[in-house]
């Protein structure tokens, strides 16, 4: 019994924690501000649609900086799409969307090897592959209504793909 006794006293100590804690007013309201906090913060996390708006944007960019063969720009891009992925999966794990992921990564690494080599041969291909990817994701996850495709013109109008000699 005294062994229980001191291993109950070590543990509160330890964690701080004492019934008389549990009922201050302080620590109870920081607790309460806590949890108002996490729900805050909860509420401004981008949701799956708004990432996948920006990884939709860099798929574009990445097209006319690859068809440009401006290959910095391309490889700042499929980085871009991957920081984006790696977000969704942080900031959106518990959808069921998450777990069809990891299927892009081996298409980005195919890619990224392309860009490295620049290998225009290879990007393109590539690039129809990361399209044609995404598709299946979203056919996958029952968002078949969602069609990705390859770029017809540049998504914005101030920046320059093509490198100048």
């Amino acid at each position: 019994m005294k062994k229980i006794l001191i291993a109950m006293m070590l543990i509160m100590f330890v964690t701080g924690c004492t019934d008389t804690d549990r009922d201050n007013p302080k620590i109870a309201r920081l607790e309460a501000e806590i949890d108002s906090l996490n729900k805050k913060v909860e509420r401004l996390k981008p949701g799956l649609g708004e990432v996948m708006s920006a990884i939709q944007m860099h798929h574009a960019k990445l097209w006319f900086s690859g068809i440009n063969d401006n290959w910095k720009l391309a490889d700042f891009e499929i980085g871009e799409i991957k920081e984006q992925l790696e977000a969704a999966e942080n900031l959106k794990a518990s959808r069921p969307e998450i777990a069809s992921l990891p299927m892009i990564y081996p298409v980005i690494d195919s890619i990224s090897h392309a860009i490295a080599n620049h290998d225009a041969k290879g990007f393109y291909g590539g690039f129809e592959y990361l399209t044609a990817t995404c598709n299946k994701c979203h056919e996958m996850n029952k968002f078949e209504f969602n069609v990705i495709s390859t770029p017809k013109n540049e998504p914005v109008v101030n920046q320059i793909f093509r490198l100048r000699p």
